[in-house]
């Protein structure tokens, strides 16, 4: 049996949230975030890019509907679905347990970093012409997360 995302998400913190702590105070926030966002962005873009060849799905909605039940696991996500269809799939997270798993360890913005990020490089492994954007999120507060994926059929911006 495989471990849930939200389980190897609390696994994975107990590394990292004290690594990105030592690298901010070293380097300072700005400069270590930069560079966790950059190692980490590396890492899933390519498990995006992984995703999207395995899939061989060319329904956006349907690809990134799977994948997203993949990170719900195990009740880790709460989620309305807004749109689904060939070129989107539109979802609000009303309940997310990896942002309460970080508020009660008292880092939100470690969260933040170090899970939310990952959401917009993933994307970007789906391909060139898949676009994500989000105002907000349950991790910095907001009463949800508004995921909007949208194929671009236009090409690159």
């Amino acid at each position: 049996m495989s471990i849930s995302v939200i389980e190897q998400a609390k696994i994975q913190a107990q590394v990292l949230v004290p690594l990105v702590k030592a690298l901010q105070a070293e380097l300072g926030a700005a400069r270590a975030n930069a560079l966790v966002r950059k190692a980490l962005g590396d890492l899933y873009r390519g498990f995006g890019e992984e995703f999207w060849k395995a899939k061989k799905e060319s329904d956006l909605g349907k690809a990134v509907s799977s994948a997203f039940r993949t990170y719900a696991r195990d009740d880790a996500l709460a989620y309305d679905v807004i749109e689904q269809s060939h070129d989107a799939f539109a979802f609000d997270v009303t309940r997310c347990a990896y942002a309460e798993f970080y508020k009660a360890l008292g880092e939100p913005e470690l969260g933040f970093l170090l899970v939310c990020t990952a959401d917009f490089a993933t994307a970007e492994g789906f391909g060139a012409d898949v676009r994500l954007t989000r105002t907000q999120t349950i991790m910095q507060g907001a009463d949800r997360c508004d995921f909007r994926y949208r194929r671009d059929k236009g090409g690159a911006p």
